[in-house]
């Protein structure tokens, strides 16, 4: 899912400096797309260029044009409030134009000024609303981070995730998120937390509720990681197939984002922190272009090819 900002937030932010000079009744304005817009040309009557619902920034330049061109000061104004934005900042602690305010108050539309540069805003802003409107979910499941891969585990409840994934702290591993996992695309990557007041902490079956990083110290826990590889947990069946040659890779859709993946099989004697780890290997081996199985395959086909063409070039008689 995705979720909307309130013009309203921007004023929570501290690291943004903002205050609301006018439109105070738009600021539950919402602000659906993370990318800002500056006037440029629309100064002059151009509207093309502009979207609604953005927030503006109005930087020294377009004040100063506005200040001194009171000719084009109507119908640039006019202009900006004609393209809906969801509100407009002004940057470096510059006053507004007085005809902006009186515009704005009018139209319900927020005018904000931040003490921030114009980059450092528009920067700071930026990031902020980036990681507040990306898509987003919730899986149930265990987040590891081993050997700086990050690994999600995944199966039915009571399956051992939980004591698997304490089994892999033990071993020096990193837990992110236990149970409930926050779930944010980034780009091309999809990134794991913890989800709130769960923070660090495991429950055990036998023991209850554990925290770890109390227990097994701060290097035993990260907050964020990039989630890399999928393991999913599955009761053995003896009707089931599973992958032995690993020729194919799987992967899963997480917010439109393809992981690969791997299922393992639980059964009693199978040591699944080490079949994690080893996956966790594996998997690093092919990021750096390393695939065991296929390198095996192509081995395998050469040397048969190689037995082949040495059968082919024995004479006839000599078989004899």
């Amino acid at each position: 899912m995705s979720s909307a900002i309130t013009v309203g937030e921007l004023l929570e932010r501290a690291e943004l400096e903002v205050t609301a000079v006018a439109g105070q009744p738009g600021l539950a304005r919402i602000v659906t797309v993370p990318r800002i817009q500056k006037p440029g040309l629309a100064l002059t009557g151009w509207h093309e260029q502009l979207h609604p619902h953005r927030v503006l920034v109005l930087g020294g330049t377009e004040v100063e044009y506005l200040a001194d061109h009171p000719p084009a000061r109507e119908l640039g104004i006019a202009t900006l409030l004609a393209s809906d934005p969801a509100c407009i900042v002004v940057c470096r602690g510059l006053t507004p134009p007085g005809e902006l305010v009186v515009a704005a108050e009018q139209r319900g539309v927020p005018v904000l000024v931040s003490q921030l540069a114009t980059a450092d805003f528009i920067s700071t802003v930026t990031t902020w609303m980036s990681d507040r409107l990306a898509p987003s979910t919730d899986m149930h499941g265990v987040l590891m981070d081993v050997l700086g891969i990050g690994v999600l585990l995944l199966g039915k409840s009571g399956i051992g995730k939980s004591e698997t994934a304490l089994d892999l702290v033990v071993r020096g591993h990193r837990l992110v998120a236990d149970d409930v996992i926050k779930i944010r695309r980034q780009g091309a990557n999809v990134i794991g937390r913890g989800a709130g007041i769960i923070g660090h902490h495991m429950e055990i079956r036998g023991l209850g509720i554990i925290n770890v990083k109390d227990l097994f110290g701060i290097s035993a826990v990260r907050d964020t990681k990039k989630i890399e590889l999928v393991v999913e947990l599955r009761e053995w069946s003896e009707h089931e197939e599973y992958d032995r040659l690993g020729f194919d890779d799987r992967f899963d859709r997480i917010l439109d984002v393809s992981v690969p993946a791997v299922q393992l099989p639980v059964r009693p004697g199978r040591n699944l922190a080490t079949l994690i780890e080893v996956a966790a290997r594996n998997q690093l081996l092919k990021l750096q272009g390393t695939h065991s199985a296929r390198a095996f395959r192509d081995q395998l086909h050469r040397a048969m090819e190689a037995q082949s063409e040495a059968t082919a070039d024995v004479p006839m008689d000599a078989v004899e």
